[in-house]
């Protein structure tokens, strides 16, 4: 059973002469080797293609990826359209996608961090990882937690300090 699986202690009853049940959680499968520590992969070709195409999109909304204001008024411009309209036009997955890889791709100009894909406990995606760090950066959940909850303005101080923590060596 995954470390958050939605069954609880009671769900699961002892019988002494039946065969386990076969877990159907596909996540459950890394409990077993789970350690603690989030694991990072390389990218592949796949996932380089997904961080261009988002890039291009961001470019094309002018974004400029060494600017945090840029890509937080753009962001705060995004999200405003989008709860103005309703939830019409461009989906919360596009801009969450366009945002997150912007803000990663920030994090990967200007500190000690550099693009692989993240497994933890919570499932795998795109991050940033730091050599000797025991931490990752995913930036989709950066994102995506605050487009739930509505927040603006929040990119340049948030980005700025994961920065100043993990600095790149000049």
């Amino acid at each position: 059973m995954g470390l958050f699986s939605r069954k609880g202690r009671d769900d699961i009853v002892a019988q002494p002469d039946a065969t386990p049940a076969a877990e159907d959680d596909a996540d459950d499968t890394l409990a077993a080797e789970f350690t603690g520590r989030p694991l990072a992969n390389p990218l592949s070709e796949a996932d380089r293609a997904r961080i261009a195409a988002a890039l291009e999109h961001a470019a094309a909304e002018g974004v400029d990826i060494d600017s945090l204001e840029s890509i937080g008024s753009h962001y705060d411009a995004a999200f405003r359209r989008w709860s103005d309209e309703g939830g019409s036009g461009e989906g919360p997955d596009v801009v969450v996608e366009t945002y997150a890889v912007a803000i990663g791709e920030h994090l990967a100009r200007h500190s000690a961090r550099e693009w692989a894909i993240v497994t933890d406990v919570f499932g795998t995606d795109l991050g940033l990882v730091a050599a000797r760090a025991d931490t990752v950066v995913v930036p989709h959940n950066l994102v995506g937690a605050r487009w739930m909850r509505g927040e603006t303005g929040w990119v340049p101080g948030v980005v700025s300090h994961l920065v100043r923590i993990r600095p790149r060596s000049r």
